[in-house]
């Protein structure tokens, strides 16, 4: 390398000092790369497969279009990690945040158009621009228990565990019909036995892939879903079991539920990115009304805004990022950028982008600076070309990635307090109701209400930060708005 070139990357980066070398950025800029990659594969079976109100599926139609999703979701990761790399200057890579997209289409989607919804994730971005540049965001930040965010976190885990069980088929939906005792059973055929290929091949994946994390392997996550598609690969070869859905056939329980996976006809292709730019700003307003758009971007700001804070922190410190008293050097930058892949995965058609605790994996390897973040997304830029491979991967391979990521997220609950039941019962009510209703949104709401409630009726009114009585009385407002709207004739 020109001597001259690497004294620039030396200083623009302060590689020598922070104690590294661009040997160690590379590395590190690999490693993370590849204990995040899944999110190429993961993020379009989540909102890929997900209709809207008006019946279609995210880039139009009604059969998945995997490749196109796993392009953009690419394309914003690679672009906005080198933008972290460049202006924040830290190892910290971005990508479409898992719980975010689930939320997305699950819980906007489900409501209005795609475009709309994606209207509402870059409205939630430029929100927290807003709160980065006046300096807000502190504020907002210190209002809520940190209890109570960790609690959130916790929900999402098990809501992302419920998705990818019952994705798979592990767990099955139960008719609404007479007799029925339970929503949900185990198995194909609800008798609490599994049958069928294709769960078996989920079930090696989780266990595989537990192994993997359990020994600490780095990318463990991308190799138990490419050791699980090979797997699945195989396993189709020799069965033909073929989709649990086949035109002029008749339903096989058996099947696999989304994708037959079968050695692709290329692996190479140009990216179509033609879902950049598919959002309606203020589409979703006119759809649900301004009280229930406006809560649905405030539960994307919460869940992106606090799993940031707590993922910079986290790799900061562990990078010696961060000072004694807690400050780290252009946090500013940071957040700014963090704020706006937001808005830009939005933008992109992909979900809110934000920054992923897995860049550990490349502070692991000895990255303390830009140059890693900008060695990922070039990375992620070149697995744009690679996007044909989505077609391979069942539902089956992947969702075992999600109870994994599910189970992660669940750790952070030794971090609450359960022998405080002013803080633990809207804690345990965030955590349940959010797998339990389906809606992240739900359960946030029930937390923060529930916490106002004891804390006033206690007579520790005084403890609960101002804004959070705003933030539960909007809550209140949302989940009441029918009989609001019954009693006022509308």
């Amino acid at each position: 390398m020109n001597p001259r070139a690497t004294g620039f990357l030396d200083r623009f980066f302060f590689i020598s000092e922070r104690g590294s070398t661009i040997g160690q950025e590379v590395r590190g800029g690999f490693a993370t790369f590849f204990t995040m990659a899944y999110i190429v594969v993961l993020n379009p079976i989540i909102i890929g497969t997900v209709a809207d109100k008006t019946g279609n599926l995210l880039g139009g139609g009604t059969v998945p279009n995997f490749p196109l999703i796993a392009a953009a979701t690419a394309f914003a990761a690679g672009i906005l990690t080198i933008a972290m790399g460049v202006f924040g200057r830290v190892p910290l890579a971005l990508a479409t945040g898992l719980g975010l997209n689930a939320f997305v289409a699950v819980g906007i989607a489900s409501q209005m158009s795609w475009a709309e919804a994606m209207g509402l994730v870059v409205l939630e971005g430029i929100v927290i621009a807003i709160l980065v540049l006046t300096g807000f965001r502190v504020a907002v930040f210190n209002a809520i228990p940190a209890q109570l965010k960790t609690a959130i976190s916790v929900g999402i885990g098990l809501f992302i565990a419920l998705i990818g069980f019952v994705d798979a088929g592990f767990v099955r939906r139960i008719p609404d019909v007479a007799g029925t005792t339970v929503p949900v059973k185990l198995g194909a055929l609800g008798n609490g036995s599994l049958t069928g290929w294709p769960t078996l091949v989920f079930v090696v994946g989780v266990i595989v892939t537990a192994f993997l994390i359990a020994r600490r392997f780095k990318g463990a996550i991308l190799m138990g879903i490419i050791g699980t598609t090979i797997l699945a690969i195989i396993v189709e070869a020799i069965a033909q079991i073929g989709t649990q859905i086949t035109p002029g056939k008749p339903v096989n329980p058996n099947g696999w539920a989304l994708i037959k996976p079968e050695w692709p006809s290329t692996f190479l292709e140009l990216p179509d990115l033609s879902l950049l730019g598919h959002f309606n700003l203020f589409g979703g307003f006119a759809k649900v009304g301004g009280v229930a758009a406006i809560l649905l971007v405030f539960t994307l700001l919460l869940a992106d805004f606090f799993d940031t804070m707590g993922t910079v922190v986290g790799v900061g410190r562990q990078a010696g990022l961060v000072a004694p008293d807690g400050t780290m050097e252009r946090t500013r930058a940071i957040l700014l950028v963090d704020s706006l892949a937001a808005a830009g995965g939005g933008a992109a058609g992909v979900s809110s982008n934000t920054t992923y605790v897995e860049s550990a994996a490349g502070v692991g390897e000895g990255a303390r600076t830009g140059l890693a973040s900008v060695v990922t997304g070039l990375l992620f830029l070149l697995a744009m070309f690679f996007a044909p491979l989505t077609k391979v991967v069942p539902s089956e391979a992947a969702t075992p990635a999600l109870i994994i990521v599910g189970f992660l997220m669940m750790t952070q609950i030794r971090e609450i307090d359960f022998s405080d039941y002013e803080i633990a019962i809207p804690a345990f009510l965030t955590i349940v109701l959010i797998p339990f209703t389906y809606s992240i949104t739900a359960g946030i709401g029930a937390g923060f209400i529930t916490y106002v409630f004891i804390k006033t009726l206690k007579g520790h009114a005084r403890q609960v930060h101002p804004l959070l009585w705003i933030v539960a009385l909007l809550f209140l407002i949302y989940f009441t708005v029918e009989p609001i709207k019954s009693v006022l004739g509308l």
